[in-house]
Order: C-alpha cells, then structure tokens, then sequence
C-alpha cells in the first residue's frame, strides 16, 4: 500500500504508520483499517463496553481524516443502529472535527476509537446526533448488530465492513442475559483492553497455541500501558450541546459572589465611620464644656 502514496507527505506518513501499529498491536476491543483506494478513509468496528447494555454489541462506523491530519482533527460516524448515537450523522464530541480546538496531533484513530467507546454508556444530555434510548431497547440492538454488518457503501467498502465483522465476531463474547445488567454498578472508566493474538481481519480464524500466547505476553503488557495513557488524554472529552442548550446551560450556571471580601471591607469601612464619628463628638462635648482649651494649653 505504502508504494501508491507519497511518503513525502507528513499525512500519509502519518496514517501509514498509525496502520502498521493498529496491525501489529491488534486489540479485541475495535478494528480499524483503511480503504486501500484511500487510505484517508477508516472503517471501524467496535465492541460495546462490558457491565452496560451494549456489551456484547458489534458497532461499525466510518472515520474520515482530513488532508492536515494529524494536524486537524478527523471526522467519524456510527452506521449500526445502537440507541446512543444516530446513524450515518457526524458525531460531535470534542476529539471530532466539530471542536477542532480541542484537538491535539498527538491523538490518533486509535485515541478516537477508544474514547468512543468509553463515551458509549454516558448520559446524551441533548447532544447533537445522541439518543437516549431505554437500556431494554440498546440491549435489543446490541443483541441484533452481531447478525451481520450493515450495508454502507461501494463494494469495496461493503468487503471491508464484511471483513472487520467477521475478525469481531470471532473475538467477541456471547450477550450476557439481561439480569445480569441490572444489579451491575456504574461501569468504571474506560480503558482499552488489549487481545492475545495477533491476527488481521483475513486471518481471524486461526488458532493459538500456547507458544504463540506465550510470545505474545509482551505485547499485551505494551498495549495496555498505552492505553493506559490513552484513557488519561481522552479524560476530558465531553459531548458538544446545540447552541440553544449551551445559552441554557450557561444561563443556570450559579452566579459566584464574593461575599465574604465585601463584607469584611463594610466591616472595616463601618468601624472607620464610627470612630471618626465619636472622635467629633468627644471634642465637641470637650470643647463645649472647656477641657479641650485647658488641654491645647497643656499641649
């Protein structure tokens, strides 16, 4: 792929080796791979947190990285039905390219997937593109987007979706029934987990033998140390509101009053007024009475 791009460029640099790290250190939680006509244009397919009402689920989605990229931030869409995000809509988060100054070249597709996943199971809050479906109906959908991938595209795009589903499937575990979810705590904070093989899309059935899970011990602890680092950039991604919510939003912010300052200045300023004013009436009585002139004569 490497021989159709100029190497010259710093974006095609740039994605060629987010490539070759996402094949090298392959993860069961997404997969992502570019088109070979165009290796600006990602599809993606990631798996639904675990101990929420996705888990289970298989998302596919398209990530579109500009001609700046890394520089500018990369656009990225869901197009299977999920309950938390619409589909074929531009998601609005602020790794997107909806807040690109949020953005930094240092992030990667890998960082955008990751914190897509974590942001799965958080309340919507009226963001643009989000749903709030009923867990009962996301559980539904989970259940359903293992059936098989969603239709999107050119043939070319259709047999990499196909590919990437079917490299998911057989690393994915089978839907927890729905009691299991409803006693579960909060889900904790995202971080990527990483697989145990190293396998691509076209080779995802083969199987593993112990010397092979043995070589790969090394690399698992690589990949999670660096998601570790991961969930620390993306601590800060929040959903971007309509503007009309953001005028709501700012409006109930509480007004922050320094009242403790002003009320010790009144203090000072009333204890000021009071001497001044007993300074006067003690030489007003003083003088009205002839100690002030016995006093200005002793002075």
């Amino acid at each position: 792929m490497a021989d159709k791009y100029n190497m010259k460029n710093p974006s095609v640099k740039r994605i060629l080796q987010e490539l070759k790290e996402m094949q090298s250190n392959p993860t069961h939680d997404f997969m992502s791979l570019p088109l070979e006509e165009n290796i600006f244009e990602w599809q993606f397919a990631i798996r639904g947190p675990g101990e929420t009402e996705f888990e289970g689920g298989i998302y596919h989605g398209r990530i579109q990285l500009p001609s700046e990229y890394p520089f500018k931030p990369p656009s990225f869409m869901l197009l299977t039905p999920n309950g938390r995000f619409e589909t074929q809509t531009k998601i609005c988060l602020s790794i997107s390219n909806h807040h690109p100054e949020h953005w930094q070249p240092s992030w990667s597709v890998r960082t955008a997937l990751t914190a897509l996943i974590a942001f799965m199971p958080t309340d919507p809050k009226g963001a643009l593109g989000s749903l709030d479906y009923k867990k009962e109906e996301r559980r539904v959908l989970a259940v359903k987007s293992r059936e098989a991938a969603p239709k999107f595209g050119s043939p070319d795009r259709q047999k990499l979706i196909d590919e990437i589903h079917e490299y998911m499937m057989s690393k994915a575990p089978p839907v927890p029934p729905p009691n299991s979810l409803e006693s579960s705590e909060p889900p904790p904070v995202y971080t990527e987990q990483s697989g145990e093989a190293r396998a691509s899309p076209r080779k995802a059935n083969t199987e593993i033998t112990e010397a092979e899970e043995q070589h790969e011990a090394p690399a698992k602890e690589k990949i999670e140390a660096e998601s570790s680092k991961v969930s620390e950039q993306i601590a800060p991604v929040v959903p971007c509101a309509a503007p009309a919510m953001v005028q709501q939003q700012e409006a109930m912010k509480p007004v922050v009053v320094q009242k403790a300052g002003d009320e010790r200045l009144f203090t000072w300023a009333a204890v000021g007024l009071a001497v001044a004013i007993a300074v006067l009436l003690l030489k007003k009585f003083m003088k009205a009475s002839g100690h002030g002139a016995m006093f200005m004569g002793e002075s």
